[in-house]
């Protein structure tokens, strides 16, 4: 990853940084990899989240479709 400072600007290429980092997913790759997770509960927490994220995109067909 690459990010360029112009103009002596680093506070302005550091936030271009933190937002690249942010899209990339390392903060919540860091925060995970802090403490050991089980097998049992890493595949909890990723059946969830694709519960969750059925769940939405469900509530956006119907709100997309006009169904109520």
């Amino acid at each position: 990853m690459q990010i360029i400072v112009r103009d002596n600007n680093v506070d302005q290429a550091l936030r271009a940084l933190k937002k690249k980092l942010q899209r990339e997913g390392v903060y919540r790759e860091m925060k995970l990899r802090r403490h050991y997770e089980k097998p049992s509960e890493k595949r909890a927490r990723e059946r969830a989240a694709a519960i969750r994220r059925a769940r939405k995109m469900d509530r956006k067909r119907m709100e997309r479709d006009g169904v109520k």
